[in-house]
């Protein structure tokens, strides 16, 4: 049997040598169950795929699954292909019941699947189902749509919902936003753009936004998990205004001003804030390197001996060159001379706006070194 083609599989992008597929949006696929279902509703007929043009200009035509008629309501549903994205989402099923309701007009809310809103500073309010603006925009289309080719003048309700969704909830950035009980139907354009950096950006802006909401003026922030472990468990500390900015330190320097944030205390491992040691924002091993490089630069500073430092820049990991300045004696001089580096970039890419501080550790050394500021900072946010 032929696979049933959506129009997305001619679209994709090149990065590095491979070829990387778009897919589209839990919006994309909420709209169009839900367009599917009042059409299926208002003609008494049944159909097995959907038109649909997304907000980015592309046109698809969507098969729907799981179709389903009682007394007055057709329900159906969309598979999400989030093409070659990693997207926990990838794969489900989004689905819309369509009801028919004495009440005119058309009302969008989430059933099972779908989280609820329980926190300002959102794009929905408190209270509502986390349905984005332009997703709830696109099935409130699809329906009229549907309304308007049959002359039908009377109410319809809508409800999307997502079989699974509470589960895939807790993989995603919901629970820490205070979304609960289900994901978020989401997207802008309508397309998944693969590898997209520019979401993960977003979804740090977002949670930056949320925090600062909820009266948060200092931060702590981590490109990881292991930031966060290793403030609960050497730090005594357990911030509710922790956040992660995966390898995106610049962007997040650049947008805290924004939302009003006076602190960043920075807790990260010095695999990653060594390079920011010197001035590299992006930590990401495809835009940077020179740990190796930057670990024999302080390693120097700290009063190395040459062949130390070359033994240092043959190293493989920043824990072979700990060792290896833990041995000559120069791990703490090192280390602080490292953070301080790293401050003071950090202070010119926010030029002095906002205070930035830095505390290093290690999987293998634990604690290696703080900024001035930095327990100003912790106890602030203790």
């Amino acid at each position: 049997m032929d696979m049933h083609r959506t129009g997305i599989e001619d679209y994709y992008i090149i990065k590095g040598s491979k070829k990387l597929r778009y897919g589209y949006t839990t919006g994309t696929c909420a709209a169009a169950s839900a367009g599917a279902a009042a059409l299926m509703l208002l003609s008494g007929q049944s159909i097995s795929s959907y038109p649909l043009l997304t907000p980015g200009g592309i046109r698809l035509d969507l098969e729907i699954l799981c179709t389903e008629r009682g007394e007055g309501f057709v329900s159906c549903g969309v598979r999400k292909d989030s093409g070659d994205d990693p997207d926990s989402t990838d794969g489900i099923l989004v689905c819309a019941k369509v009801t028919l309701s004495a009440e005119p007009g058309i009302r969008i809310d989430g059933g099972e699947g779908v989280g609820r809103v329980t926190r300002s500073g959102m794009a929905v309010a408190a209270g509502e189902a986390a349905i984005n603006p332009v997703p709830r925009e696109m099935i409130r289309r699809q329906v009229m749509q549907a309304a308007s080719a049959h002359d039908y003048a009377g109410g319809l309700d809508v409800v999307i919902f997502v079989p699974g969704g509470r589960e895939i909830a807790a993989k995603t950035f919901n629970p820490k936003l205070g979304i609960e009980g289900g994901i978020s139907i989401l997207g802008t354009s309508g397309v998944v753009v693969p590898m997209s950096e520019q979401a993960l950006i977003d979804s740090i802006r977002l949670e930056m936004k949320m925090l600062a909401a909820s009266g948060h003026s200092v931060l702590m922030v981590s490109p990881g998990n292991y930031g966060e472990k290793f403030a609960k468990e050497h730090l005594l500390a357990d911030p509710a205004a922790f956040l992660k900015c995966s390898n995106f330190v610049g962007e997040t320097v650049d947008m805290a001003p924004g939302f009003g944030i006076k602190g960043i205390l920075f807790v990260a491992h010095i695999g990653k804030f060594i390079k920011v040691s010197g001035g590299i924002m992006n930590t990401h091993s495809k835009c940077s390197d020179a740990r190796a490089e930057l670990m024999a630069a302080f390693a120097l500073r700290a009063g190395a001996e040459r062949e130390t430092a070359a033994r240092i820049l043959d190293t493989v990991t920043t824990e072979e060159a700990l060792e290896l300045m833990e041995a000559a004696g120069l791990k703490q001089k090192a280390m602080q001379l490292a953070a301080d580096r790293a401050k003071y970039y950090l202070q010119q890419r926010c030029e002095g706006s906002m205070e930035t501080e830095v505390i290093l550790f290690s999987t293998g050394s634990g604690f290696l070194a703080q900024t001035d500021g930095a327990g100003r900072l912790l106890d602030a946010m203790r």
